[in-house]
This record gives C-alpha cells, sequence and structure tokens, in this order.
C-alpha cells in the first residue's frame, strides 16, 4: 500500500528536502503541500491523505495547534510533527495533542521515514526519537521539585498563559479548586505571583526557558 502523504512547512527548501527523501521509498506519495495551516485543513479535507507532516512554526499558526485541529477533526489521520526545536517541553507538548510522531528535522532521513510509515499504522500512538530520555529528565525534575505532579501540571498550563479558569477546564476541576492549586504553588516556591512563579519553575528545571506557544 502507497501511504498518501500531505506535507506542511512554510519553509521552501525543508519541503523540497522533504519531497527528495520521499522520492526514495516508492510506498510513500506525496500529494499535498501546504506551506500555511488554513491551506492544510482543506488539502487534507480535499486530498483525506494517511498522514501529514507539520512543521511547528509555520506562517499563520502554531504547528502544534494545527495539529490538535487536525486530530479533532480526523481521528485516523497519521501526524508527524517535524520540528527543528528540540526542547523536551515541545516533544511533551506534541505528544499531549495526540499526534503519531515527533521528529527533529536534524534527525537521520531514515527516522523521518519510519516515524511517517508508522503514524500511517498507528495513527493513535505516540512515538519519538528520544522519548525515554525526555521522561527520565522529567521524572528527575520532578523528584527535584518541592512541587506535586499535579502542582507542576498547573504551573505548565500558567507557563503557556491560560488563565485560572481556563487551567480549571484543562484539569476537569473547579476554578476554586484551581486557585488553590495556585496557592499552594505560590507559597511552597515562596512567590507572590505568576511572573515569579515562572522564573522559578525554569530554575527549578520543570518548566522550559523559552516561552511557550501554546
Amino acid at each position: 500500500m502507497t501511504i498518501r502523504l500531505v506535507v506542511v512547512d512554510g519553509h521552501t527548501l525543508h519541503r523540497v528536502g522533504l519531497t527528495h527523501l520521499v522520492r526514495q521509498h516508492p510506498d510513500v506519495e506525496i500529494v499535498g503541500e501546504a506551506t500555511t495551516a488554513a491551506d492544510a485543513v482543506t488539502m487534507v479535507a480535499a486530498l483525506e491523505p494517511d498522514v501529514v507532516t507539520v512543521d511547528v512554526a509555520l506562517p499563520d499558526k502554531n504547528g502544534l495547534a494545527l495539529a490538535r485541529e487536525l486530530r479533532d477533526r480526523w481521528q485516523s489521520l497519521g501526524i508527524v510533527v517535524l520540528t527543528s526545536f528540540g526542547e523536551d517541553d515541545v516533544l511533551f507538548r506534541a505528544m499531549e495533542t495526540g499526534v503519531s510522531a515527533f521528529v527533529p528535522k536534524t534527525a537521520p532521513e531514515q527516522e523521518i521515514i519510519t516515524a511517517v510509515r508508522h503514524a500511517a499504522v498507528a495513527a493513535s500512538s505516540f512515538t519519538a526519537p528520544g522519548l525515554l530520555a525526555a521522561l527520565d529528565r522529567l521524572r528527575e525534575a520532578r523528584e527535584q521539585s518541592p512541587l506535586t505532579r499535579r502542582e507542576i501540571d498547573v504551573l505548565r498550563h500558567l507557563h503557556r498563559g491560560l488563565s485560572i479558569p481556563d487551567v480549571a477546564r484543562a484539569l476537569f476541576v473547579s476554578t476554586s479548586t484551581a486557585k488553590t492549586y495556585v496557592a499552594r504553588i505560590y507559597e511552597k516556591l515562596g512567590v507572590s505571583s505568576r511572573v515569579q512563579a515562572l522564573q522559578a519553575g525554569t530554575e527549578l528545571g520543570v518548566l522550559p526557558r523559552h516561552p511557550a506557544t501554546v
């Protein structure tokens, strides 16, 4: 079976490079190329591909937000996130969106093709090079933190810019419960504001050192 692939990337050189790679593998065929998130949604709807590759940095929308939209609309679609950002936080946010695979653009070519093939047959199963190592780093950071796992989740949502009511909805708890979590975080970290809490979280290693984009 030939895997029908749509490539979503705003960078011409990246699209050309991926096209060249795919041509070396007869079981994969590029049926469409999109440069924006808006074009990608229209193209996927029209072409019904098996897999779509999505760059994290798109001109009109964050690629992870696009991936979440695609997953919500097409449960069986294979989604491979390709990124120039190799930070653990980007990997975990990609996993949270329900994508099939996360691959740095610096990965060996075979890993990219393998991710596409994986996505074609196991759209709901997540894979990523270095996932176990990233999970180990996250576990170590949490073990060294005074915060509980739930409190770290709350802090990560705050880092993404969510309001307390939004945090409550994301965690399926009441707003008052979310406020209690935030108050506990402030107390444990010895801070009095969101900015200070995020700075402390970064220093503890439970938050990334770059701004969240989704």
